[in-house]
């Protein structure tokens, strides 16, 4: 607790207590309830479950393609923490942008949306490669970086309970309305983000700069990455593993983005789902501690099929549930796994990659994570628009069973981690 309490580890994790506050009051919060009601109020719902699934797509997309570029090139010229705060400076000020959208603008709504994910998403690319400086031993890494984990959930979690607080009792606030302080809750989510960045931005430097121009950074970023890609390509294992995680972590946040928006399209109550998701904050955190603990007794890989089984047994019971009570046992089920899933892979491929390479292939993992969620959105927004909103959410279980797959092929052994025959 100690080393964990050192000013620079302590920024470090700080950076993720901010930003978790865009995650749980924007992305799976507020935003898919008052795009609805406020901005998107005078169409048919399943286009505006189309908009939401496309707009969140489109967002990973990008990152996907621009998130490996930019971070080789970060490495070779050191400039993570740089990126960082220029991403999270977009996505702060977008954020601050939707607090000043009228009411049915649903369009300068959703771009702004898609523009602050893309600063979200994109300064934590450049958050997670710099765990490799902040805990350079192997040692302490999964703690350090467990210590982010927790900070982001119980950060995330206060302040949206603040701002559920404030929805559900507005004349407390000094609102006329639940609609002035979903409105208001944006613009407390700009400012947590900013000021608990500051940390990060004053303590956690970037190692001094190679000297070496952009031109020849940005040639040896794409020849750093070219590399990484052909050497994962001889490793069956590590390539296996890589797909599968993106498959399923795509649909643990896909249904992470979209359970908002599903529950209004069927008709539940919206203060039912947000006091929902505010137990998901809550339950995640000591069950991601505990599910470590079964995985170190029963093996990650079997640990991370028991939270994929869960996953699936939500998305059945999602189809079938008609109150909020029954959204209350959907929310207690994917807070039980949605950490625990997190923290197993990370611990599963920690025994597939060779020990001295552990800050490349731990680096590339994290990339992965936060380009998935490209599939996931759009193909509940498309299910919803062919098929009505119950049977979309069962369209993620593809998500899930194709993870799931390839995960069977992964085989820990003591060979894996050695380098491929020449």
């Amino acid at each position: 607790m100690k080393e964990l309490l050192q000013r620079k580890t302590l920024s470090w994790a700080m950076y993720d207590w901010a930003n978790s506050a865009f995650a749980t009051t924007v992305i799976a919060g507020f935003f898919p309830i008052f795009f609805r009601q406020y901005w998107s109020a005078d169409v048919d719902g399943t286009l505006t479950t189309f908009r939401l699934g496309a707009a969140s797509s489109i967002a990973s997309l990008i990152i996907v393609i621009l998130a490996p570029i930019l971070g080789a090139i970060s490495d070779r010229a050191s400039i993570k923490n740089k990126l960082l705060m220029m991403f999270a400076f977009v996505g702060i000020l977008s954020t601050l942008g939707l607090f000043l959208v009228a009411e049915g603008m649903w369009f300068p709504a959703i771009l702004l949306f898609v523009v602050a994910s893309l600063g979200f998403s994109g300064a934590n690319v450049f958050y997670d490669a710099l765990l490799l400086d902040i805990a350079p031993d192997s040692d302490r890494i999964h703690v350090v970086s467990g210590f982010g984990y927790a900070l982001g959930y119980l950060g995330g979690g206060v302040l949206f309970a603040i701002n559920v607080f404030m929805v559900l009792s507005p004349q407390v606030f000094g609102f006329a309305n639940a609609a002035q302080a979903v409105k208001f809750s944006f613009l407390t989510v700009a400012v947590w983000w900013a000021v608990f960045s500051i940390p990060i931005m004053l303590f956690v430097k970037d190692p001094p700069a190679q000297n070496i121009g952009l031109g020849r950074a940005i040639g040896d970023g794409f020849r750093q990455l070219g590399e990484t890609f052909r050497e994962i390509r001889t490793r069956r294992t590590i390539l296996l593993f890589l797909f599968a995680y993106w498959f399923y972590i795509d649909g643990v946040d896909t249904v992470f983005r979209m359970s908002v928006d599903y529950g209004l399209s069927i008709g539940l109550s919206s203060n039912d789902l947000i006091t929902a998701l505010l137990m998901v904050q809550f339950i995640a955190f000591p069950a991601a501690l505990i599910f470590g603990k079964l995985g170190q007794k029963i093996g990650a890989r079997r640990g991370i099929y028991l939270g994929i089984a869960v996953y699936v047994a939500a998305t059945v019971w999602a189809y079938f549930i008609t109150s909020g009570t029954e959204f209350f046992i959907l929310a207690a089920m994917v807070g039980l796994v949605i950490g625990g899933i997190q923290a197993l892979s990370r611990s599963l491929l920690g025994q597939l990659i060779p020990p001295d390479r552990a800050g490349e292939y731990y680096g590339f993992f994290n990339m992965v994570g936060k380009s998935a969620a490209v599939i996931g959105p759009f193909l509940v927004g498309w299910s919803a628009a062919m098929y009505g909103p119950r049977n979309s959410i069962l369209s993620v279980i593809v998500l899930f069973a194709a993870g799931a797959a390839l995960l069977w092929f992964v085989k820990p052994s003591a060979s894996t981690a050695k380098p491929p025959a020449a």
